[in-house]
């Protein structure tokens, strides 16, 4: 289990090393900011994908075939970095980072599930949950520690992680090997049933709209940084940017005291303020920035953490794969495609000022929002599609696919 864990920080903290360089990047290979848009969702673009396909491979080859595979291709996606000549190698570098993310997640959170204490299946998935999103925080903090304060910035956070990911390779070699292959390898289909419908699409538009929040920090907000406030320290950088996912890893483990429904319209109302200040204050001041970091991140955590723990206590046991496989596009969806709006309104207005319009659309869509999450949680759910899921049997793997460091 702890070989998953590490893994999986490893590979979602390697995917966001390059948040907080972006600013220096197009300082130094001076392309747009649509194409900068563009080389962070190139992440979004592969992995959502790769997710479908390779979630269910670890039953058919084995955990230690497809982390094996995964670890080689984020190394070949650091690489790509680290020896950086333009934005091509940038895209490149991003799309094997989903390859190798997208790859790894079923896998590892099959192990993780499989082995957890006592055998508590939930507190196992709860495990990889934070795993992703603690990833996701350290990697930009990580990056721009290193980029500020030691050499070759936009060479060495990279190095680091290549050295990270050896580590992880000796510890993946260590798996026992599959004996036989346990069932077929099939891709997974996104599938709701009809009953469920309405509670869906209120949890993926939360969940949509957390991600959304997130994306901006992680794509564009560094930028916006750079140049309204004049930052040009990347640790002060990566340090806002952790600090997103660090109140979101937080407020989590707040879901299940509070209720799914409770959180999810706390997160969107914690979500509203960031939105708020991003479109009012132009991200012109680190304190009030810092202020809307906060709140976005622990927006994202009540919102995307109640609207993925509402669909898994609602999904049948035997379709569970297959709706998460939905929810989590529409979260990787969230995660890149406003940000990509904001870049290609950049070519007609300026940067700062296409954050603001992109979060007025989508603080426009949190009271629609809120009074699905109101609608759809009233009353007894019907039984077919709210039946209290049926327990896995002790042999049965759960690698259904689970956000990679969306």
């Amino acid at each position: 289990m702890y070989t998953a864990v590490y893994l999986l920080v490893v590979l979602t903290a390697g995917a966001y090393l390059p948040s907080p360089l972006y600013p220096e990047y197009q300082h130094a290979f001076g392309f747009s900011d649509l194409t900068m848009t563009l080389v962070y969702a190139m992440f979004v673009l592969v992995s959502a994908p790769i997710l479908l396909l390779f979630g269910p491979a670890s039953d058919s080859f084995g955990p230690r075939a497809v982390l094996r595979v995964s670890v080689v291709v984020a190394a070949l996606a650091s690489g790509c970095f680290a020896l950086a000549q333009g934005p091509a190698w940038l895209l490149a570098g991003r799309a094997a980072q989903g390859l190798a993310l997208g790859a790894a997640t079923g896998a590892a959170t099959a192990l993780i599930t499989e082995h957890a204490a006592g055998g508590n299946r939930g507190r196992g998935s709860v495990l990889a949950s934070m795993a992703f999103v603690a990833g996701t925080a350290a990697g930009p903090v990580a990056a721009g520690l290193l980029a500020q304060y030691a050499p070759a910035p936009q060479v060495l956070p990279y190095l680091v992680h290549l050295a990270l990911l050896a580590a992880g390779w000796r510890l993946v070699s260590a798996l026992p090997a599959p004996t036989a292959r346990s069932r077929r390898w099939r891709p997974t289909r996104p599938h709701i049933p009809a009953g469920m419908r309405l509670l869906f699409t209120a949890a993926a538009a939360t969940g949509f709209l957390a991600w959304t929040v997130a994306g901006l920090f992680l794509a564009v907000i560094p930028s916006v940084l750079s140049r309204g406030a004049q930052i040009s320290n990347l640790a002060a950088i990566g340090g806002i940017l952790g600090a997103v996912l660090a109140c979101s890893v937080l407020s989590q483990l707040l879901v299940a005291r509070y209720g799914t429904r409770n959180t999810q319209l706390a997160g969107l109302g914690a979500l509203t303020v960031s939105l708020a200040i991003l479109a009012f204050t132009g991200v012109g001041s680190v304190p009030v920035t810092v202020i809307a970091a906060v709140a976005a991140g622990t927006g994202h955590g009540l919102a995307y953490g109640g609207a993925a723990a509402v669909i898994d206590a609602a999904a049948p046991a035997g379709k569970r794969a297959a709706i998460n496989s939905a929810l989590y596009l529409a979260f990787y969806a969230g995660a890149g495609g406003p940000a990509v709006a904001v870049g290609l309104l950049t070519i007609w207005i300026p940067l700062a000022a296409a954050v603001s319009w992109i979060s007025i659309a989508a603080a426009a869509l949190v009271p629609l929002t809120g009074a699905a999450i109101v609608h759809t949680n009233r009353g007894p759910r019907p039984s077919r599609a709210g039946s209290r899921p049926e327990p896995q049997h002790q042999g049965q793997r759960s690698s259904e696919p689970r956000p990679g460091g969306v």
